[in-house]
């Protein structure tokens, strides 16, 4: 059997135990053991193990996950995620869906200090969910746009995933943090466009709020002051070179902190659980990185993602149809697995072809360029039917809201991210706008 069948093999197993729910992590640490062992043996098995989770942990990169995820802990017990859907909401609430709108602003902002779509979901959920059902908004397109919203915790940075993303193709994480900022504003932009329409086509899905007074207004934006001071202080240092990334979300994570103690009232137990929760997340992360990474390594010894990169490449498919490709799988994918582990397995066989490819872009440009987009596509996982891990969050908040209501209430944010999707495929320089005009100041 050549390895190549029994990565075949092996793939199979691995949806099999996905399919039985088993976690992502583990099911990828018993395929890559299993595999790595019939296609090398146990001796060198057991020779690459005693180097690799040290090595695997040892990476310094790796410490800016737990202390964004300790970030994003904070930011929620500081409240941050009230005071930004307040002050949206005040702002444009009175307008025909404006509720909901404001729903997707305040995910924007809280993902820019949360880092995760699943933490931005669930906060925001909480905060958004009893407004729209105060005004009558149909569960649909109040369930609907606070999924897609939860999204934009991956996209706008920090990004969990776009860290994970630099450290396997050794990309710039600063440079990948200033290409998805633009992506992440249009993303905010077209869901609260979808939104619009939506509205227009059935007035009856999003009625108009009350409208706020000037001084209630203003008052709102002096609220969301610490969002603003920690975005600028973190993301601003890090664009502009003050800042690793490491450093800056230590900063971040004390100036959250402060906020959280001085602000939201944090005492002992709150602190508490926010160590918890960052400990219990970052595990998880950790324990997908190790599975992937012992999955990959079984890929490696196959010599599948050699294989496939020489294929491509002397195939003659055009470059744009083998990406496009991709991205069909991508999304497949997403039907089954969350946004990590889908980054995790595909991008060390899909990269290599990638680079391979001529799409007229600089090494460094193609990094960025095909980053984003795995980004994207990787996060309309978390909306598409059957799991859509956002969708199941929020409809598990909104009881009264069968689930297939929320499905349906997805599918036109869905079609915005496609989309979205299509302008960064087929105009690149979307995504290199923000880190060219960095790195010439």
């Amino acid at each position: 059997m050549t390895g190549l069948e029994i990565v075949g093999i092996g793939f199979a197993v691995l949806l099999v135990l996905l399919a039985f729910r088993i976690p992502i992590g583990v099911a990828m640490l018993l395929v890559g053991l299993v595999g790595y062992s019939i296609i090398a043996g146990i001796n060198p098995l057991l020779s690459f193990l005693k180097t690799e989770m040290f090595y695997r942990f040892n990476t310094f990169e790796l410490s800016v996950i737990p202390l964004f995820v300790l970030m994003g802990q904070f930011a929620a017990k500081a409240g941050l995620s009230q005071a930004l859907f307040r002050a949206a909401y005040l702002w444009i609430g009175h307008y025909r869906g404006g509720v909901a709108m404001a729903a997707v602003g305040g995910c924007a902002g809280f993902g820019a200090v949360a880092g995760s779509s699943l933490a931005t979901a669930a906060t925001m959920g909480q905060v958004a969910l009893p407004e729209l059902r105060r005004y009558n908004y149909s569960g649909s397109l109040a369930t609907g746009a606070l999924a897609a919203g939860g999204t934009l915790g991956i996209l706008i940075p920090p990004s969990v995933v776009l860290i994970i993303y630099a450290i396997i193709v050794e990309a710039n994480i600063v440079t990948l943090f200033q290409a998805a900022f633009l992506p992440g504003i249009i993303a905010a932009l077209g869901y609260i466009l979808t939104i619009a329409i939506i509205v227009r086509i059935r007035p009856d899905s999003g009625p108009a709020a009350d409208r706020a007074s000037r001084a209630e207004k203003r008052a709102a934006l002096l609220e969301i002051w610490p969002v603003l001071l920690i975005f600028l202080l973190v993301m601003g240092g890090i664009y502009l070179g003050v800042f690793t990334p490491t450093e800056g979300a230590g900063v971040g994570v004390v100036g959250t902190f402060l906020i959280a103690v001085t602000r939201g009232g944090m005492g002992m137990a709150d602190f508490k659980d926010a160590l918890i929760g960052s400990a219990n997340t970052t595990a998880l992360i950790f324990l997908i990185l190790l599975g992937a990474a012992i999955f990959n390594a079984f890929l490696g010894f196959s010599r599948l993602p050699i294989a496939a990169a020489t294929f491509f490449k002397e195939s003659g498919f055009p470059p744009m149809m083998v990406l496009l490709a991709m991205v069909a799988l991508f999304i497949v994918l997403g039907f089954v697995m969350d946004s990590l582990s889908m980054i995790l397995l595909t991008v060390p066989i899909f990269w290599p072809i990638i680079a391979v490819l001529d799409f007229g872009l600089q090494p460094d440009d193609l990094q960025l360029w095909f980053g984003i987009i795995a980004l994207i596509v990787v996060e309309m996982g978390l909306i598409t039917p059957p799991v859509g891990l956002n969708v199941f969050i929020i409809n598990t908040m909104a009881k009264d809201v069968p689930m297939i209501e929320t499905f349906k209430g997805i599918m036109p944010f869905i079609l915005s991210d496609t989309v979205r999707v299509a302008l960064l495929i087929f105009f690149p320089w979307i995504k290199l706008v923000v880190p060219r005009l960095l790195a010439t100041e």
